[in-house]
């Protein structure tokens, strides 16, 4: 084979006259006249090359070659005729006039050209991936996520960490989303589970002196892929000793601006921090997108000097009335349109959306005529003006007025394109509560996972204030996106069983559960904390895509498949047999009862 000499984005004027050599696949062809031009890409670019009748044995071959065709051309490097250079080639003033050609491999007639791929429905692309990743595009992705994580390892390497590896094969321990399970062959009926993530190893590995852990590891949660999420997900794991919230959350902003400045060259400011409780106040949201306004506000008060039953009844339950502004082209919203979100906040469990604009300075169409008695007022406290509109949050669940005007004022800042292009919006969300309410099941739930320490001058109230006990927590936010979390654990054993107590679990169950973690807290646990990343959502936000699989080399589909390899898929009897297991059939009527 003609061994590569450079790859093909890389030929200039300055190598005119140099003979190189070329390797890579066919992305098109012409046949002018009797001299025969490809263009030859890899994963770099595109090079022209030009086959003339002359060099006879390299002509008659070319004029074989068709699309995707695997070849290596050798030839001098020249100047493209004058009036024929292509500007918006990298190397489109110079051509290779090739003089030898190989033919590494034929190419069956593809089922797509990658050139095509944009205009493909996504199952095709996924079903033939070695065919999509040849996209420039997908190339790009694919060099950034590469980027990424050596940003990450430099970075890391610098500030000592140790990149250590933690077990697939884990003790499952349902507490949050479904386990993937596998089965064991030589503990007959047991069972291996996926990790979630490596929390539990990482607070070992601090337990054992290692001080400074980072890890790129992938991670398994038997959930319903969304466009942000995959069962099968990559994080950027880190932990550290003898630290506080203000320690790691330095250290990982540092490694943030790292990765954009190596990926983007652009520079990330200090990062502002608000608390969790701030958060939901203005924003209905614990990730707020702060590209635009549409700031939620309390109008309360002003709700209850109406008669509007919506509002009364709301009001006398416990819950409260809130409402944002939409600016400017608001008013020009149509009935039709504002039905339409009224429809679609009901996912959200509220019952409608209240609206009304402003026109003349007074509160005209919608809910107008309820609220005529505080037009004055509500227009001064929202700071509304003539062509805006005000929608309401109703509701006797204080969270769910939070939730759906938080996710109303997403949805209107895209449909109205009110999102600056290029913008970045950085934020720490930080002093979460640490446990909520679960209603269903009558008692107190993590909100982000058991191991979370209390902020120290709450731990007196963990028993008796439950509810307003704020935790050790952080969150990184970008554009409204929760780009990663973590937190400071509990490196007090005695701590951590009272927070296992406060959430039911009791000592039986948390020996059985976490005995070798509550060990290590007892043999001398240096005070701890880490944060892991999100890899994926990181290089969704860098190559500005908003569906995660477009950043992942082989994701699964939203049912869980990955159609390439055709998997998952029914395996041999005999493997099964071998693991003692056997398939039940569950029919409709059966997992009804």
């Amino acid at each position: 084979m003609l061994k590569r000499t450079h790859h093909c984005n890389e030929l200039r004027k300055d190598h005119i006259g140099q003979e190189v050599v070329l390797n890579g696949w066919v992305n098109n062809y012409r046949d002018h006249g009797g001299v025969i031009f490809i263009d030859l890409r890899d994963r770099q670019g595109l090079s022209q090359v030009v086959f003339h009748p002359e060099n006879a044995a390299a002509h008659e071959l070319a004029d074989r070659l068709r699309h995707e065709d695997v070849a290596a051309v050798k030839g001098a490097v020249v100047a493209r005729q004058e009036g024929m250079a292509n500007p918006k080639l990298a190397t489109g003033e110079i051509e290779l006039d090739c003089t030898e050609l190989q033919i590494l491999n034929k190419a069956e007639t593809p089922p797509f050209l990658p050139d095509e791929g944009d205009k493909v429905g996504e199952e095709r692309r996924l079903q033939y991936r070695f065919v999509d990743l040849r996209r420039p595009r997908m190339q790009d992705i694919l060099r950034t996520r590469h980027r990424v994580t050596k940003a990450v390892r430099d970075y890391c390497d610098e500030q000592g960490f140790l990149e250590i590896e933690t077990p697939f094969l884990c003790r499952s321990t349902p507490e949050g989303a479904r386990d993937f399970l596998v089965p064991s062959r030589l503990q007959e009926g047991s069972f291996y589970a996926l990790p979630q993530s490596p929390q539990l190893f990482k607070q070992i590995l601090m337990t054992s002196g290692c001080e400074r852990y980072i890890q790129i590891v992938r991670c398994f949660r038997d959930e319903d892929p969304r466009a942000d999420r995959q069962a099968e997900f990559t994080q950027i794991d880190l932990e550290m000793s003898f630290v506080d919230r203000d320690d790691v959350m330095d250290c990982c902003e540092e490694m943030i601006r790292r990765i954009w400045k190596e990926t983007l060259g652009v520079d990330v400011p200090p990062v502002r921090r608000m608390s969790y409780a701030e958060a939901m106040e203005r924003f209905g949201s614990d990730r707020p997108d702060l590209r635009f306004g549409m700031e939620l506000v309390d109008v309360s008060d002003l709700a209850r000097q109406t008669d509007f039953k919506v509002f009364g009844g709301a009001l006398d339950a416990g819950g409260c009335v809130k409402a944002i502004r939409v600016p400017g082209g608001g008013a020009k919203m149509s009935r039709k349109v504002t039905d339409g979100l009224a429809e679609w906040v009901k996912q959200f469990g509220a019952g409608g959306l209240p609206v009304t604009k402003i026109e003349g300075g007074k509160v005209a169409s919608g809910i107008a005529k309820f609220i005529e008695p505080i037009s004055d007022a509500l227009i001064e406290r929202m700071g509304a003006e003539d062509g805006d509109l005000l929608a309401f949050g109703v509701d006797a669940r204080p969270s769910v007025v939070a939730r759906v005007l938080g996710e109303l004022r997403v949805k209107i800042a895209h449909d109205l394109d009110m999102i600056e292009p290029g913008r970045w919006e950085w934020l720490w969300v930080v002093d979460f509560p640490m446990v909520e309410w679960n209603e269903d099941q009558q008692r107190w739930d993590s909100l982000h996972h058991p191991f979370t320490a209390p902020k120290p001058e709450d731990l007196d109230k963990l028993e008796s204030d439950t509810a307003n006990v704020l935790s050790d927590a952080y969150d990184l936010v970008l554009n409204g996106s929760e780009l990663g979390g973590g937190s400071i654990r509990i490196h007090d054993p005695e701590v951590q069983q009272r927070v296992f107590n406060l959430l039911g679990i009791d000592e039986d169950q948390a020996r059985a559960k976490f005995g070798f973690l509550l060990d290590a807290l007892k043999y001398g646990t240096p005070p701890h904390g880490g944060l892991a990343f999100g890899l994926d959502r990181i290089v969704m936000h860098l190559c500005e895509t908003t569906n995660i699989r477009d950043v992942i080399a082989f994701p699964k589909t939203q049912a869980g498949a990955d159609l390439m390899t055709e998997a998952p898929a029914p395996v041999d009897p005999a493997q099964l047999d071998e693991l003692n297991l056997r398939v039940q059939t569950h029919h409709a009527e059966t997992k009804a009862v």
